[in-house]
């Protein structure tokens, strides 16, 4: 029986983007980035103007959910924390670089190799 890749990963950022209401969002979905999501940001007007712009692109098409907002815009993206978007870049480059949230290691006891869930600054479920 053929196991189907881990394609999503859920994320929980340390601040939470902070909606026109007030409303705090920290719980999210991030998908595995596709060659269209690239191709799609180097044709985007705005990152061709200022590249920086680019990773705020990007985000937007890989985050499949953030909290209860019904989607996710660069525009919505520029009002991130500081912290927040440190976190996204970094969660973001883990599941795309090497497929999973998570890292072999080796019981330094038993020298036996196991995986455990890398959790990422912020993970933390305690509330703001």
């Amino acid at each position: 029986m053929n196991e189907q890749p881990t394609t999503e990963f859920q994320f929980i950022l340390p601040k939470g983007l902070v909606d026109a209401e007030g409303k705090i969002h920290r719980q999210g979905m991030m998908r595995l980035a596709t060659a269209r999501d690239e191709i799609f940001v180097q044709k985007d007007r705005i990152f061709q103007n200022d590249p920086a712009y680019g990773v705020l692109v990007m985000l937007s098409r890989v985050i499949t959910s953030l909290g209860e907002l019904s989607s996710v815009t660069p525009d919505l993206l520029e009002n991130l924390f500081t912290l927040d978007l440190a976190y996204l870049r970094e969660f973001y480059s883990r599941i795309n670089q090497q497929g999973s949230a998570s890292i072999l290691v080796k019981c330094p006891r038993c020298n036996s190799d196991f995986n455990v869930e890398l959790e990422l600054a912020g993970e933390s479920q305690a509330t703001p």
